[in-house]
């Protein structure tokens, strides 16, 4: 089996400026490598970009551009890091325009560089839940794994559930 890992930028994938202005953050080498640097897997992956941008910064083209990239893929399991603001619209977009696929959006609260980030558990159990997952749209935060349509945020705290 080979799981293909697409970023698209978010918090998961933030670093420090290395110039000034502009964002505090900005995006760099998909976190996802480092992640699996440590993990030392046992199955067969590929990284790749689609974009780094924030997720309220994405835009329609963003997502259908996205969308063909994923059904030019010769594989079914494919896993998405993505900001946490837009993950649902995101989900709902791909899930109008994908069939025969398992694609599990995860991403993160803290920036994977930061020390207390959540991005290595999240990315974890995305990998776990799509080696058992059929085709569908879903999504992997704060330790649970549902479809997109069951996913819901709460507004104050920014969790999943």
């Amino acid at each position: 089996m080979k799981i293909i890992f697409i970023q698209t930028g978010g918090t998961i994938d933030k670093d420090y400026p290395k110039i000034k202005g502009g964002y505090a953050f900005e995006f760099g080498e998909p976190a996802t490598k480092r992640i699996l640097k440590k993990l030392n897997p046992s199955f067969d992956f590929e990284v790749l970009t689609a974009f780094q941008k924030d997720s309220l910064d994405i835009t329609t083209n963003d997502l259908e551009n996205l969308s063909n990239l994923i059904k030019d893929l010769k594989t079914d399991k494919i896993i998405i890091t993505h900001g946490t603001d837009t993950m649902l619209e995101t989900a709902s977009y791909l899930n109008h325009h994908l069939k025969d696929k398992a694609v599990i959006i995860t991403g993160a609260m803290r920036p994977e560089r930061f020390s207390n980030s959540d991005a290595p558990i999240n990315l974890g159990c995305a990998i776990g839940a799509i080696n058992v997952l059929e085709h569908g749209i879903f999504i992997a935060m704060h330790g649970i794994v549902n479809p997109y349509f069951k996913m819901k945020r709460n507004s104050k705290s920014g969790k999943y559930y």
